[in-house]
């Protein structure tokens, strides 16, 4: 989603509103954001760094790789894997996105909202059904070329319907998929409620919240969000 102005810029324009008009600076933020498209302040700085970190974690990811994005609710960790998908297609790669969480609606007004060019979104491959799950994710990149990039939305629901295999199996079948395809999986994450940023300001892999048992050392990076920063990791 392209700003009216730099961010910087905003960001003085909320200044002078607030000296202006004797308003707390986090009113006039918010004031400037919601001129902006956003219903926040916090929303309209997390999607721009969404943007950018996204353009740095596709050029650290190896054709391969299972990538972890993980982080409390609200921190940007959706935002970053649609934005990653828009830089693949950016990039001239196949981009495809499986969510639990969307209708396709409402995934696709969320990537148009990022996009740019707007219709850049139409070009995501969007995958709603309840179904959603390795052999699913699968058949649907049987004929996927290597450099291919999924985002899985998300981790911790893939086994949530008893029909579908542990979470443990699927993450094993999904690893040797990309491997020997030459795929990037990437699979947004929760974190699990005992992670203490007043402990430590950004929560790592032992904090990826696991329900059931899955050997996270099959995924190969992890990109961990809190309070606006973000820091990516090699896992192994």
């Amino acid at each position: 989603m392209k700003l009216s102005a730099p961010i910087f810029q905003l960001k003085r324009r909320a200044k002078l509103m607030a000296r202006a008009g004797n308003l707390p600076l986090h009113e006039a933020l918010d004031k400037v954001a919601r001129e902006e498209g956003f219903a926040r302040w916090s929303l309209l700085s997390s999607t721009m760094a969404a943007g950018s970190l996204s353009q740095t974690v596709l050029s650290r990811l190896d054709d391969g790789d299972l990538l972890l994005m993980a982080g409390r609710p609200g921190q940007g960790k959706t935002l970053l894997g649609l934005q990653l998908l828009l830089d693949a297609v950016r990039a001239g790669r196949r981009a495809l996105f499986f969510t639990l969480e969307y209708t396709e609606p409402q995934a696709r007004g969320h990537l148009r909202k990022l996009a740019t060019p707007a219709d850049l979104a139409d070009k995501v491959e969007v995958v709603t059904t309840e179904a959603i799950g390795a052999d699913l994710i699968m058949a649907h990149m049987a004929d996927a070329a290597p450099g291919s990039v999924a985002v899985v939305d998300y981790l911790q629901i893939l086994d949530q319907q008893r029909s579908k295999p542990p979470l443990a199996d699927q993450i094993a079948a999904l690893s040797a998929f990309a491997k020997d395809r030459g795929l990037i999986l990437g699979f947004i994450s929760q974190i699990d409620r005992a992670f203490d940023p007043e402990a430590k300001r950004l929560p790592d892999i032992g904090d990826i919240r696991l329900p059931n048992l899955v050997d996270l050392g099959l995924f190969t990076k992890a990109c961990f969000l809190h309070n606006g920063e973000a820091q990516l990791q090699n896992v192994a």
